[in-house]
């Protein structure tokens, strides 16, 4: 395996690990005041019951709080590194949507911790408002990316690529961040069905059925647009087709999983499916990293990777930092495993 290939498969590993454990978090976000309900008394003592259920979705993420965006900011560094091009040509030509995401995150996570300051309850109406638009506006916004990944960015003859209102808010764009939204949706529920205390993940298992039909309803939308000629433009259309078939499949095994209370099944099939979607993108546009449309070219991986010399360098630090992430990421899993209630504290 080449260096080139290495990266970029490194790249793509990134944005899945970000979209997978930072998604869920925004799904949470989204579906706080849907989650809450009546005290449960379960005869535990440090029970969600005594800290009051409205609490009991966010304290379900809350060990892994911020260190999610950890995946991110790898993922922005490595596309900094090893492929200065596209990264030049794809946040400036993203940028509007790459601020309204820093936006939505900082303004969720303030949110979040805040909350419990609000001295009445108009005040923490208003930072719960606050913790859902910090979940939908991220969810929204990749969703739009993923959607012009897949549609493909005109090009200038400066070689920068140019997203204007009208390749946003086409209807195949559009209808890729409703479904993305739903997907993370429904992931969040799973999450919150695999370690929330059994109340709150009821309510999250029969949420999370709901959202995975809506999403399989809502991606049929860009399916038919993309027969019609009017969706995604792939570079390897054959490649394209599998993924989307396998993407479908895993959704539908998804909802049996929680039909049928396999929660563990169930959140492992939103995991998988998100996994999917960034592979349709990798793997469907090769060799371009970032498409051109409207007959213009598109971005080569040949033309945005660095050169050999740098690609050696960044090699010897990702061989130290990449396991260093992996194992934080698994040692926080594994020392806060379990439901949330009783083996763990109220965070927020």
């Amino acid at each position: 395996m080449s260096l080139e290939t290495l990266w970029l498969a490194l790249l793509g590993l990134l944005l899945a690990g970000y979209f997978v454990l930072g998604g869920y978090d925004y799904g949470v976000q989204m579906l706080h005041p849907f989650l809450r309900g009546s005290e449960e008394r379960d005869g535990g003592g440090d029970g969600e019951g005594e800290r009051g259920a409205d609490n009991a979705a966010l304290d379900a993420m809350a060990p892994f709080f911020l260190g999610n965006e950890v995946w991110l900011v790898a993922f922005a560094g490595v596309m900094f590194g090893a492929f200065p091009h596209l990264e030049g040509t794809l946040l400036s030509g993203l940028y509007p949507l790459i601020v309204a995401v820093l936006v939505g995150l900082v303004v969720g996570n303030a949110a979040i911790q805040l909350r419990r300051r609000a001295r009445s309850a108009a005040g923490r109406r208003r930072w719960e408002a606050l913790i859902v638009f910090g979940g939908v506006v991220p969810a929204v916004c990749w969703g739009l990316v993923v959607g012009l990944l897949l549609r493909g960015v005109p090009r200038r003859p400066d070689g920068s690529f140019h997203v204007g209102f009208g390749e946003v808010f086409s209807p195949f764009v559009l209808s890729c961040g409703v479904t993305f939204t739903l997907l993370l949706g429904a992931h969040g529920a799973g999450f919150v069905a695999l370690r929330g205390a059994p109340g709150t993940a009821a309510r999250a298992r029969r949420l999370g059925a709901v959202l995975l039909r809506a999403t399989g309803a809502a991606a049929a939308v860009p399916l038919l647009l993309t027969l019609s000629g009017a969706g995604a433009d792939l570079a390897n259309a054959p490649t394209g087709a599998v993924l989307a078939v396998l993407i479908a499949a895993v959704l539908a095994g998804a909802w049996w999983a929680v039909g049928r209370g396999h929660r563990v099944r169930a959140f492992a099939g939103t995991c998988l499916a998100v996994v999917l979607l960034v592979l349709l993108i990798g793997a469907g546009q090769h060799p371009y990293l970032l498409a051109g449309a409207d007959g213009t070219a598109g971005l080569t991986v040949d033309e945005a990777v660095t050169d050999g010399a740098t690609l050696k360098i960044l090699t010897g630090f990702g061989l130290v930092l990449i396991p260093v992430i992996l194992a934080y990421q698994t040692m926080s899993w594994w020392v806060f495993r379990g439901r949330t209630g009783r083996r763990h504290p109220s965070y927020f």
